[in-house]
This record gives structure tokens, C-alpha cells and sequence, in this order.
């Protein structure tokens, strides 16, 4: 635990912590076990609530478990895995089963056989009502519980049956054993009876679950199958009839029959080219033996004509016969290359015309292998569907009789002795812990939100001033019995702690001790009165002239310690109205002088920063070997800050465990401002009992029984 430090000495600013800013273990563990009587009160408290818990209030319910395993490899009889598979057995396929295990179908079912409807444990308007929900409360109850409106008697059944489903849900749990195919069925009830027989009817309800479902599965698909197969078999018959009566009525060849037509084609369009070549050469030589024998030159004729016959006559055309034997010739020439031309003009025609006769005929064909080649397609398909269906509906209705469950029933659940909640021994174990744990953590609370000193460690930490004195709680019930207490029990644990602060002021300068000693603190009411009468005292028993001042002359609260008639105070000696003897009062048994405060017009602060009240000082210095002046709380007025100007030594009073920390460092802050120097802090008014209950014992308990008390 980290708290900050303050040096006053340099203007009440916080110390930087210590480095690191780390959580001091010992610090806490301190804290923890100076808290240990809370600590250990809040474990008890919270055992004793736990014992009540599970021996009281807690309802003893009983647990017990039915196991089904899987069978990820199931042999069928006939194959028929296309229509209704077993089980893969991956962590999907046990997933599943285990939210098939906890659907509301199979639960439902098991609330219907075993008629949880009727059972109050698990339906909630069986239950008896408190008076409080009696008429129309109940009613107003149940409608809340179930969400449906009484007055409809379906409605009203269906809701009480799901709230039933739900409570059973809440009471059955499903878990799959690691690395492996294995359920565990786990049900909690108030009876041992009850939970055995829900766990085994749920397991036997999933296997035959499950055959029911393949059993339902197989008629359907065999139902599906029949039609299916009876639709297959009208189209199969249609198509086959459409393919029968396609072929009877088309002349069709085989395909290799038009492969043999493709190539006639060819054939004839090759020589289609040549009569086209040849008819062209034919026109030409007419056109040529036409235009020679216009020109009616007979050897031009006779080289056109390339006829022997024709050359023989120009050879021998002497005669007068001659040329009319040469006109005969040439015309009989051009009438062969006429014919010539005709013949293979109507060749090339005939040609032309088988040409497109076969094409037309190949076209046609084609087309109609096309359409009988898809019938033909078809009607096999159409003939393999069938055959593939036809079979599995024959496969189909052989496996009917041959189904079997995934699952079988491992082990049935047992009916147990003991329940298994509430498990006392782990309550009470977890309620000490988290009554421990609650109890730490109130002390760790309380210790970090303390804001006042306990202890003389705490506040030098915090101020950075050294305590000389620790003074317990006087035990007197009036101030008056103060000073009567100081004398009767001279040993006391009381009178001892006075007499160290005495020696730690004394000590506190052994070449210069204080003669003119301050006592102050930051607010009323923290003793620093006691403190100086007890100072005043133990000062006086060493055999010195010691004189009490009483310097909050606003209150002046000093005369309430002692029984002796109020007088004139120092007040009157400063201004010369008295002499000192006649305001000082000595008490009976007292070896030390007490000068009260006088009540005033001038404002006391006025009065102590006058020259006057340091004169005034002064001459007392010369009759006495200690001063002590009692003044008031710094944080009240300035009375303290101006006193201390004249004064050897300030004694800082602190009351334990009520004092703030701001208002400690207030006060001292003020007091550095002004350049008062503080001797000392004392923590005043402990508390042995406080201590005690703070977890302090240890460190006060051997001082305080040492002395009387």
C-alpha cells in the first residue's frame, strides 16, 4: 500500500514515493493480519450461513446417467446407402445427436410417457401457492408462469406442456464422452427413482426413435419410388413408340450409305469441273471455225481446222472440183465441233442436275439421322432411368424389413443412494473461502480509506515529523478528574507516556532546553489541554518552577479541570491592572502555577502580536524554568501562529483515529509559513480497545500491561 509522504519543511508538498510504486507485500500482508479477528468473524459468518444453506434451505436432489453409444459402422443387408444412409460418425454427425438428444420432440415424448405433466416438480402450477397468491393472485401467478390466458382450456394445456418440456430440458443434460462415440445422459431430480427412469426412457425413446425414422423414411422413399417408376415407364413407352414410328415412316440409309453419297457428290463435282472445262473449249473452236470460215481463207480454214484431210486439198487444189471438196470438208469439221460443243454442254447439264438431286438427298438424310439418332438418345435414357429406379424400389422394398438404429443402449442409468447436491462439505469449504475473501477485502477497503493516524509510524510517513509522545485515552469521565487521575495512579500506563514526553522534549536539545514550550493542534478537541496540565505536572515533579498559561482566552475552557474560584488572568498583568501574584493560582497538591485568560474586547490575535505580550514573556522567563502555554487549534483562528514567534519549542497534538490527514497538514503547513518551527507531533487519546479491534494489540498490548492502570 502506497501513501504519500509530506515534507513540511518544504512547504507541505508531497515526497515523491518510493521507487517503482510498487504494492509493499509485507505492508499488506501487516494490514491483512492485523484484521484477522474480522477476517475470521466474516468466514464464520459466512460458514455458518453456508451450513444453513445446505442443511437447511438447500433441496437434496439426486443424479444418475444412462449411456448410448453410436454406431458409426452399420453392415445393411442390402445396399441402399443412396437412399437411406447410416451415420459418418464426425465430431458434425455426434454434435448433432446431441441436440437430437435434447430436442423438445424426444423430451416431449418422455413427458408424455411418463406423465411429467402430473408431476409437480417439474410442472409449476402444482406447486402449492402462498397464501399471499391465493384467488386471484394465483391465477395472476400462473398466467405469468405459463404466458397464456387461463380461460382457454387448449391453450392453456399446450403452455403447461411446454413449461413442463422446459424444466425437463433444464434437468437432463447430454454430453459426448472425449474421443469417442459415446453419450452420457445425465438427469438431476428430487427423486433417485425419477431421475433413473427419465435418463433409461429417453435412451430408449432415441433408439427406437430412430428406427421409427428409417422405417418412415423407407415408405416414403418407397412410395416416391413406385410413382416415379410408373411415370418412367409411361415415357419410356412413348418414346420408344415415337422412335418406332419415325423409322417406318422415313426411307433412311445407314450412316455409312450417306458417307458413300458424300463421296459420289465429290466425284461429281470433280468432274462436273472438266465437262465445265471442256464444253468451254468446244465453244471456242466453233466460235473460232465460225469466224475462218468468214474470213473464207482456206489456209487460215486449214490451220484452224487441223483436219489432214483439209491440208491434202489445199495440196492438191489444182483441180476445179477442189474447192468445193475443201467447203464440204470444212463444214463437215465445224459440224463435228458443233456436235462436240452440244454434247458436252448437255453433259455438263446432266452432271449439274445429279449434282443437286444428291445434295438435296444428303441434306434430307442428314436431317432425318439427326432426329432418329435424339429418338434413338432418348429412348435410351429414358430406358436407364427406369432400369436405375426400378432397382432401387426393388432394393427399397426388400430393406423394409431389415432396419436398424444407429445407436444402442450402453448402460442403463442406476438408481443412486446419495444425492448429488447440495455438496455440504464443498459449500462450507467455498463460504469459509468466500467469507475470508469478503472479510480481506473489507479490511484492505477500511485500511485504504482511512484517512486519520493510528499509529506513530503512520504519521511521521505521512508529516515527515518525529513523534515524541503517544498518550493513551485517559480513563477519567470528567475533565475535572484529570489531574485527580495523574495523582492517584502515578504508574499508570497514562503517566508514563506523559513522562516520555517530557524526557523527549527535554532531550530534544541538551545544550538548549526549551523554557517557553507551545501546546496546539489542528482542531478542538483533541486533548492538547489535558496534554499541557499533564506536561505541567510531570515538569513540576523534577523539582522545577513550572507555570501554566491558559492561551485561548476565547473559550477558555482551563477552569473546567480544576475546582477553585475563576480570577483575573494575564490579560490584566500585561496592562498593569494586577500584580502577577494576584492572577496566579496554585493548585492544591500541584507544585506548578496556573495563569487563566481574561475575557477581552481586543481581538486575542491583536493582543499576542503585540511588543506587550512578548515583554510579557520575558519577565516570566526570569521566574520560571518552564512555560507551558496552552493555546488554540491552529486551523481555528491565528492565536497558535502568533504565539509561536515567541516561544522555544511547539508541541503538535494529534487526536488517534480522528484527525484527518489534510487537517494535520494544514495546520503544520501553517505553521511553516510563518516560519514556526515544530518540535514534535503527539498522538494523543489512543484508544487501547481501538487498537485492539484495528489489529494494533501486538504492538501496544506489552506497554500497556506492563503498568498500573
Amino acid at each position: 500500500m502506497t501513501r504519500h509522504l509530506y515534507d513540511i519543511s518544504k512547504g507541505a508538498q508531497p515526497v515523491a514515493p518510493p521507487a517503482d510504486d510498487e504494492i509493499d507485500l509485507g505492508a499488506l500482508f501487516g494490514t491483512l493480519w492485523r484484521g484477522k479477528l474480522w477476517i475470521t468473524l466474516c468466514g464464520l459468518i459466512a460458514l455458518v450461513a453456508g451450513g444453513y444453506y445446505a442443511y437447511g434451505l438447500a433441496t437434496p436432489v439426486y443424479t444418475t446417467t444412462a449411456s448410448v453409444a453410436l454406431e458409426s459402422r452399420q453392415e445393411q443387408i442390402v445396399d441402399i446407402e443412396s437412399v437411406m444412409s447410416g451415420l459418418s460418425g464426425d465430431q458434425v454427425t455426434i454434435n448433432t445427436e446431441v441436440e437430437v438428444l435434447r430436442s423438445r420432440r424426444l423430451i416431449g415424448k418422455v413427458v408424455d410417457d411418463l406423465n411429467l405433466v402430473a408431476d409437480p416438480e417439474f410442472n409449476a402450477t402444482l406447486r402449492e401457492v402462498p397464501l399471499l397468491s391465493l384467488g386471484s393472485i394465483s391465477d395472476a401467478v400462473r398466467e405469468n408462469i405459463l404466458g397464456q390466458t387461463l380461460s382457454d382450456d387448449l391453450r392453456s394445456d399446450q403452455a403447461i406442456r411446454d413449461a413442463v418440456i422446459n424444466a425437463a430440458l433444464e434437468q437432463i443434460t447430454v454430453s459426448n464422452v472425449r474421443q469417442s462415440y459415446v453419450f452420457n445422459i445425465s438427469v438431476v431430480t428430487e427423486d433417485p427413482a425419477k431421475s433413473a427412469l427419465i435418463a433409461n426412457r429417453l435412451a430408449e425413446l432415441y433408439v427406437e426413435d430412430q428406427i421409427v425414422l428409417k422405417f418412415e423414411k423407407t415408405a416414403e422413399a418407397t412410395a416416391w419410388l413406385t410413382e416415379r417408376v410408373a411415370e418412367l415407364q409411361i415415357e419410356l413407352e412413348t418414346t420408344e413408340s415415337e422412335l418406332k414410328a419415325f423409322s417406318s415412316n422415313t426411307d433412311l440409309i445407314s450412316p455409312e450409305g450417306l458417307v458413300a453419297l458424300n463421296r459420289q457428290l465429290k466425284d461429281l463435282r470433280d468432274r462436273q469441273t472438266d465437262t465445265v472445262e471442256a464444253a468451254a473449249a468446244n465453244r471456242a473452236r466453233v466460235e473460232e471455225l465460225n469466224d475462218a470460215l468468214a474470213s473464207n481463207d482456206r489456209a487460215r480454214m486449214a490451220e484452224v481446222a487441223n483436219d489432214p484431210a483439209l491440208d491434202r486439198l489445199i495440196a492438191t487444189g489444182a483441180t476445179a472440183a477442189a474447192p468445193q471438196q475443201f467447203q464440204a470438208r470444212f463444214a463437215d469439221v465445224i459440224a463435228r465441233a458443233t456436235l462436240e460443243r452440244d454434247r458436252s454442254e448437255a453433259q455438263q447439264q446432266a452432271i449439274a442436275l445429279t449434282i443437286s438431286e444428291i445434295s438435296e438427298s444428303i441434306e434430307t438424310q442428314s436431317d432425318e439421322l439427326v432426329a432418329l439418332q435424339q429418338l434413338q438418345r432418348e429412348a435410351e435414357a429414358s430406358r436407364l432411368i427406369y432400369e436405375f429406379f426400378l432397382s432401387r424400389l426393388k432394393e427399397t422394398s426388400v430393406q423394409q424389413g431389415l432396419q436398424q438404429a444407429e445407436s444402442r443402449i450402453l448402460s442403463y442409468a442406476v438408481v443412486p443412494n446419495e444425492p448429488s447436491a447440495p455438496r455440504t462439505g464443498i459449500i462450507l469449504a467455498l463460504s469459509l473461502i468466500v467469507g475470508g475473501l469478503g472479510g480481506s477485502g473489507l479490511v484492505l477497503l477500511r485500511e485504504f480509506a482511512q484517512n486519520t493516524f493510528r499509529t506513530a509510524e503512520d504519521m511521521e510517513a505521512q508529516t515527515g515529523f518525529p513523534v515524541v509522545g503517544q498518550i493513551p485515552l485517559v480513563p477519567a469521565r470528567s475533565r475535572k478528574k484529570v489531574l485527580q487521575y495523574l495523582q492517584d495512579k502515578p504508574n499508570s500506563a497514562v503517566a508514563e507516556a506523559f513522562r516520555n514526553l517530557r524526557t523527549s522534549l527535554l532531550l530534544a536539545n541538551l545544550d538548549k532546553h526549551p523554557k517557553i514550550i507551545m501546546s496546539t493542534s489542528s482542531v478542538p478537541g483533541e486533548g492538547k489541554t489535558t496534554q499541557s496540565l499533564a506536561l505541567a505536572v510531570n515538569l513540576a515533579r523534577l523539582g522545577k518552577k513550572v507555570l501554566l498559561i491558559e492561551g485561548d482566552i476565547r473559550r477558555r475552557v482551563m477552569n473546567t479541570y480544576f475546582d477553585v474560584p475563576e480570577k483575573q488572568g494575564f490579560l490584566s498583568v500585561m496592562l498593569g491592572e494586577i500584580p502577577l501574584e494576584a492572577a496566579l493560582t496554585q493548585l492544591p497538591g500541584m507544585n506548578f502555577d496556573v495563569l487563566f485568560g481574561d475575557k477581552s474586547q481586543t481581538n486575542a490575535a491583536d493582543i499576542f502580536s503585540s511588543d506587550s505580550f512578548g515583554a510579557f514573556l520575558d519577565t516570566l522567563r526570569e521566574r520560571y524554568d518552564y512555560i507551558i502555554i496552552d493555546t488554540p487549534p491552529v486551523l481555528a483562528v491565528a492565536d497558535a501562529r502568533i504565539i509561536g514567534r515567541w516561544v522555544d519549542t511547539t508541541v503538535y497534538t494529534v487526536q488517534w483515529d480522528k484527525t484527518s490527514y489534510r487537517q494535520v497538514i494544514e495546520g503544520l503547513k501553517s505553521f511553516d509559513q510563518v516560519n514556526v518551527k515544530v518540535a514534535g507531533l503527539v498522538l494523543s487519546q489512543i484508544s487501547p480497545r481501538g487498537m485492539k479491534r484495528y489489529g494494533y494489540a501486538d504492538s501496544y498490548g506489552s506497554y500497556q500491561t506492563y503498568y498500573d492502570t
